[in-house]
């Protein structure tokens, strides 16, 4: 019985060990958008941390309204994506083009042509909070 309970203390260590160490994930993926976390560390400011991620539209897919917890540096790999931040007027990019998000900001994107689209999000966000928060 006591061999038991270690066990079962060992698994529960196993499955905290390997959760820790495996890459980021987002915890719901969009149907026709694949998220690939790619880096994640702590910088030199107090309480932030740096995200790096590969966001992948197919064609005719839109991310929702969402928010993150600092600030968003996009760089358009490939395709066309149109983002709307707040009430302001979509801004279009294609590929090689970038574009700042302020901290907290609503926004969302979407990918309007024929063709897969691809994004380098890289996130300067608080440590201890969700990397997103989507909006209803």
């Amino acid at each position: 019985m006591k061999t038991d309970k270690i066990f079962s203390l060992q698994g529960i260590a196993i499955l905290i060990f390997i959760a820790l160490v495996m890459p980021i994930t987002v915890t719901a993926q969009i149907k026709g958008i694949k998220r690939t976390d790619l880096q994640k560390h702590d910088i030199s400011v107090t309480g932030k941390e740096t995200v790096q991620a590969r966001i992948d539209f197919e064609p005719h897919v839109a991310f929702g309204k969402h928010s993150h917890p600092g600030e968003e540096i996009i760089y358009v790999l490939e395709g066309t994506l149109e983002y709307q931040i707040e009430d302001q007027k979509p801004i279009v990019l294609t590929a090689g083009e970038v574009l700042f998000i302020p901290a907290g900001q609503i926004h969302s994107a979407q990918n309007h042509s024929n063709t897969k689209a691809s994004e380098l999000a890289t996130y300067i966000v608080e440590k201890g909070k969700p990397i997103l928060v989507m909006k209803q």
